[in-house]
């Protein structure tokens, strides 16, 4: 007679030897068609050719000349027109006081990110101008230019 505990052990190694490793589902075809204008222009394009001896020797000798450029002039410093806020501003700053940051604020209609960037990049890197910025006690920003 057969024993019912060995008739279950032999059937769930079965079970278990029957299942398969996981493999990934194989990959479905693209659905979207390639663009024709795209493939056109990456077929015109030349195949990059390798620098042989040959090649390097067929460039004229006048190529590997140094060649002098003239000096560029430096481009002229921006002139704000009348009455514009740039005008406004460095007339503010040009007062013997200097102008504050609230004082540009007001008369602009900028905020404060506004004023700051614009004494960095136009008034101090653009223009060239040197601004003297300093703090009160009470704790209001004001700039001068003192330079140029």
């Amino acid at each position: 007679m057969t024993n019912p505990n060995e008739t279950n052990e032999t059937s769930q190694a079965a079970a278990v030897a029957a299942q398969a490793a996981p493999v990934a589902p194989a990959k479905a075809k693209a659905s979207k068609a390639t663009n024709p204008t795209k493939k056109a222009a990456t077929a015109a394009v030349p195949a990059k050719t390798k620098k042989t001896a040959k090649n390097a020797k067929a460039k004229p000798a006048a190529s590997k000349r140094a060649v002098t450029k003239p000096a560029a002039k430096a481009a002229p410093a921006p002139t704000p027109r009348d009455g514009s806020k740039k005008q406004i501003v460095l007339d503010m700053m040009r007062t013997r006081t200097g102008a504050t940051m609230a004082a540009i604020m007001k008369a602009t209609g900028w905020q404060t990110h506004s004023v700051r960037g614009f004494v960095s990049g136009m008034v101090t890197k653009k223009m060239g101008l040197v601004v003297e910025s300093t703090r009160s006690e009470s704790g209001d920003r004001t700039y001068k230019i003192t330079g140029k």
